[in-house]
């Protein structure tokens, strides 16, 4: 097979410092421009910034090889890595020498008009569109990519009959209704007589059965599970045995609401845990909160909005009139240590024992800061990720390459953790009306 160039953009490398090792033989092409981009994101406290550096030091090992325009071997993959200068690029009316991207596709564009096998690589749909218009061969970067068009629900629906239903109601365990059920996977039985009735079970891989609901149909701290989907969210959320959860769907759906509010139950009401930890992607793309306004309790206000919204909620209380502050209640959970709100960029180097940890908006993480952040969780906690895969506000992300759609599909097997897509809103119904129709 003969060997194909592949030209990265800086975007590939900042979602993924590995990116450069998994080319297998081939050679990997990296523009100057390219170089000096990751220059500029070096110094970032967030992740962007630390995978910058990962990849510089790791280019600044391969020199040891060589002259990295000359082309050094990779020895993870047996392929070589380039740097190629941009002195010499063709001129092309549609490529401009000042703008960054188009320094990068150029390098592609080169590569193509000397006859080479090119292959354009960049997690900037932008990027993508030019280099394509070009002639260019073009791809996004697919490792850690999954089918979001099939991605595990976390639940299927079977027909049944009245007396496997109540056999489960009463019994609270019954053989299994399928072969290929995966730990913690809830199944909707449903008799044809009697469809309005349906009964739910979660597969416990332990026993061996589908074992009944214990907690999802129960009030914690004044909020309830409206429809299945929530009821089988409740259910992880409160079993100590699955420390992993991971809540996807779109606004409205009830996943950070029902995470707030079986932490505090855990918490407060049976002291599982030390505390509740909360945190969340601070702005799209990983700039960190010293570019909001204030000192740091004020910035992580604004930002934790959402957060307090539904803590008010579960409190029943209202918040403080217009200056910002926070409801006396909320206060002092946070004064007394009992809640604790982080930005996510803070979280680096953590470890995390014996606390109940909720990350809101994960699905603006990549692949490998959802893996930095499930690695800082430490004994006896608890890891909750809830994100809408809809809505994603990081450029580089969509449903199927965001890291909380990987964890999803990733973790599926497991008996240590548990997922729930839910799908039907229950803000109001106004909310779930709109979510339809507009």
């Amino acid at each position: 097979m003969a060997k194909k160039y592949f030209v990265l953009d800086t975007s590939v490398l900042l979602y993924d410092p590995s990116a450069v090792t998994t080319f297998a033989d081939n050679e990997v092409v990296l523009p100057f421009q390219v170089i000096e981009e990751l220059d500029k994101f070096k110094k970032g406290a967030d992740d962007t910034g630390y995978n910058a550096r990962q990849v510089i030091r790791f280019l600044d090992r391969l020199r040891d090889k060589g002259r990295l325009v000359d082309g050094v071997a990779i020895a993870e993959t047996g392929g070589t890595l380039r740097v190629v200068l941009e002195h010499d690029l063709p001129v092309h009316p549609n490529l401009h020498p000042t703008d960054p991207d188009d320094r990068i596709i150029g390098v592609a564009y080169r590569l193509m008009m000397e006859g080479l096998p090119t292959v354009f690589i960049s997690k900037d749909i932008n990027a993508r569109i030019k280099s394509d218009a070009l002639g260019i061969r073009t791809e996004d970067y697919e490792k850690h990519k999954v089918d979001f068009s099939h991605i595990y629900l976390g639940y299927r629906e079977l027909p049944s009959d009245r007396r496997s239903i109540e056999r489960l109601r009463d019994q609270k365990a019954i053989e299994p209704p399928a072969d290929d059920l995966a730990p913690n996977e809830f199944v909707i039985l449903t008799d044809a007589a009697a469809p309005a009735n349906p009964a739910i079970g979660r597969f416990d891989a332990h026993q061996k059965r589908l074992v009944a609901l214990r907690f999802g149909n129960k009030t914690y701290q004044n909020v309830s599970a409206r429809n299945p989907q929530q009821q089988m969210a409740v259910e992880l959320l409160m079993l100590d045995s699955v420390p992993l959860v991971t809540l996807l769907g779109p606004a409205g759906t009830g996943k950070t609401l029902l995470a707030v509010a079986c932490g505090m139950q855990k918490v407060l009401a049976e002291k599982k845990y030390e505390k509740l930890l909360v945190t969340r992607p601070v702005v799209p793309f990983g700039l960190d909160i010293g570019y909001l306004p204030g000192a740091k309790e004020e910035k992580l206000y604004h930002w934790m909005q959402p957060i307090f919204d539904n803590l008010a909620y579960i409190l029943r209380t209202k918040k403080a009139g217009g200056n910002g502050g926070m409801d006396e209640r909320i206060q002092d959970l946070l004064d007394s240590g009992t809640l604790e709100l982080e930005a996510l960029t803070y979280m680096r180097g953590r470890s995390i024992p014996d606390q109940f940890i909720i990350v809101d908006e994960a699905q603006n993480l990549t692949p490998r800061e959802i893996k930095t952040v499930v690695s800082r969780i430490g004994e006896d906690s608890k890891l909750v990720l809830t994100g809408d895969p809809w809505q994603i506000d990081n450029p580089y992300l969509d449903s199927s390459s965001n890291g909380l759609s990987y964890a999803a599909e990733r973790m599926k097997g497991l008996d240590l953790a548990g997922h729930v897509m839910l799908s039907k809103s229950e803000r109001s119904e106004l909310a779930s009306v709109a979510a339809q129709r507009l």
